[in-house]
Order: C-alpha cells, then sequence, then structure tokens
C-alpha cells in the first residue's frame, strides 16, 4: 500500500475529494508540489496574457492611428475634388462674366443708373466664392499668370513688362482659373 510508504516516510495522507467527486488521498508534500506547478503555470499564463495585452493594446493603436490617416485622406480627397468642379463650372462662366463687363462698359452713364445695369453689377462679383481677377497692366510677364499673345517694342516702358491686357485673368483661391491674356512690351 501506498499509505504505509508514506507513513514510513513520516507523512500521513490526507483524504481529499478530487472533482468528479472522488476521494483520493495526498500528503502534504505533493499538495506543495501543485501549488508550486500552479503558482509557475499562473506567472506564466499572466506573462502570455501581459504580452497578448500589450500586442492587442499596440494593434489598437495602429489602427486608430491608420483610421485616422484615413479619415484625413478622405477629407482632403473631398475637398480637392470639390475645388476641382468649382473650378470647372467657374471657368464656364467666365466667358459669360466677360460679356456681361464689355455690356456694362458698352452702358452710357445714364444707362448705368437703371435696375438693369446696377443687375448686371450684381452678377459680376465673384470675390465672394474665392475668384479674383488678376490685374496684369504694368506687372513683369510670368507665365504662370499671363498668356503674351502679342510683343511690341517701347522704349518708355521696361523689358519684359505687360503693357495691354485683352482677356482678363481669374484666379481661383490659390490657383489661376484662366491666365490673363497680354500684350507683352520687349
Amino acid at each position: 500500500d501506498e499509505s504505509i510508504v508514506e507513513e514510513a516516510k513520516g507523512e500521513t495522507p490526507e483524504e481529499t475529494t478530487t472533482e468528479d467527486g472522488t476521494e483520493a488521498k495526498e500528503t502534504k508534500e505533493t499538495k506543495t508540489k501543485k501549488k508550486k506547478k500552479s503558482a509557475a503555470a499562473l506567472e506564466i499564463e499572466l506573462k502570455k496574457s501581459e504580452e497578448k495585452a500589450a500586442e492587442m493594446t499596440d494593434k489598437y493603436q495602429r489602427l486608430m492611428a491608420e483610421f485616422e490617416n484615413a479619415r484625413k485622406r478622405n477629407a482632403k480627397e473631398q475637398s480637392h475634388m470639390y475645388d476641382v468642379g468649382a473650378k470647372e463650372v467657374l471657368a464656364k462662366l467666365l466667358p459669360v462674366v466677360d460679356n456681361f463687363e464689355r455690356g456694362l462698359g458698352a452702358m452710357t452713364d445714364a444707362d448705368k443708373e437703371s435696375s438693369f445695369a446696377q443687375g448686371i453689377e450684381m452678377i459680376t462679383v465673384l470675390e465672394e466664392i474665392g475668384v479674383k481677377p488678376m490685374d496684369a497692366v504694368g506687372k513683369e510677364f510670368n507665365p504662370d499668370f499671363h498668356n503674351a499673345v502679342m510683343h511690341e517694342e517701347n522704349e518708355e516702358m521696361g523689358e519684359n513688362l505687360v503693357s495691354e491686357e485683352f482677356q482678363k485673368g481669374y484666379m481661383y483661391k490659390d490657383g489661376v482659373l484662366r491666365h490673363s491674356m497680354v500684350k507683352v512690351v520687349n
């Protein structure tokens, strides 16, 4: 018998009930070993859980950063697409604005007081939506803003200056909506 051997070692067995309801005899030494094993197993399990928690935290932070970047990129793309669409529409409206301005220029002073003329002036106001006319006459020629269609020799003006503007250029926000058509002095 095991109990006789264990008693001979000086240890008395204790009866315990196992999970399945049967009784088993364990010594204090066996219990201590099980406790040490279970403590070591719990420490290992704790370390694994901590590592897994750190890994999950890292994944969460990376996903949140990726989501925030995607949200910012989407907002930027939406804004860009809006600007592209607005630019196309505004570019198609500029010839109409030019015609209104020519019509206002052809009116006499008495005609300019009429409500029709005042209505035309209201239509030509584009600055409220970010469209600004470029001033070209007297400034140095810049191919980023001007489209030179004629050259002239003029000793009175400096070199590479815009002497006349044939078609007004416009800026929308920070970009060129339409280049100014100009005559340049050489």
